[in-house]
């Protein structure tokens, strides 16, 4: 399997550390879905990072679809996810507050940086990062009250929400105060000194600015 995409993507970078822990190999080509566009098309007519090329040569997208591929179908049942309905249940709310997360990092980076500031709307960017803020004082209040759940580094949950959480700080870190939200900042600080995550460190270009684009 090969994975494509850089690693300051969040959703790129989830999915090769969630591989790794699985014991999964795959080869990881970084290339940009911006500075290699042309590239990026020739593997990928969408142009959408993460991509996963499977064994027999399908075309994936969606970070949570290719990674509920890679555990149906190469893990032997191991799994980053609970067996257990409740915490499941926990762990899905967890995922799906970290993604939305990252969802209204990646509009506002688009917003602020690729956006020429006379065609910018405020009342949009008001409205997103309200949404972003709410995210992370929710996935901040759950990881308070269970930090059963956020222990270990084998979850999609503590993967998920270290993930974003860093992203979001690189990226709009005077957007979303690191004061504010202590427990995620220190799950962020213990999960990026793990073998994996240092192995698939957030680098790359990041998005450029908007005279570049």
């Amino acid at each position: 399997m090969k994975l494509i995409g850089m690693l300051d993507s969040p959703y790129v970078r989830r999915v090769a550390i969630s591989l790794d822990l699985l014991g999964v190999p795959f080869e990881h080509e970084s290339v940009s879905v911006f500075s290699t566009f042309e590239r990026f098309q020739a593997i990928n007519p969408v142009v959408k990072a993460p991509t996963l090329i499977a064994d027999d040569g399908t075309v994936l997208m969606d970070s949570s679809l290719i990674l509920q591929y890679v555990e149906a179908a190469h893990t032997s049942g191991r799994s980053l996810w609970s067996t257990d309905p409740a915490t499941l249940l926990a762990e899905f709310r967890a995922v799906g507050l970290a993604l939305a997360a990252c969802e209204k990092s990646v509009q506002m980076v688009y917003e602020r940086q690729l956006r020429p500031a006379a065609a910018q709307h405020e009342p949009w960017v008001q409205r997103v990062r309200g949404q972003l803020l709410a995210a992370y004082a929710a996935l901040e209040d759950q990881v308070k009250q269970r930090p059963a759940l956020f222990k270990g580094k084998h979850s999609q949950a503590v993967i998920s929400a270290a993930v974003a959480w860093q992203f979001t700080q690189s990226m709009l870190a005077h957007e979303v105060d690191a004061s504010h939200h202590p427990a995620l900042a220190a799950l962020s600080a213990r999960l990026e000194q793990e073998s994996e995550f240092l192995k698939y460190p957030p680098d790359g270009p990041g998005v450029p600015a908007a005279s570049a684009a």
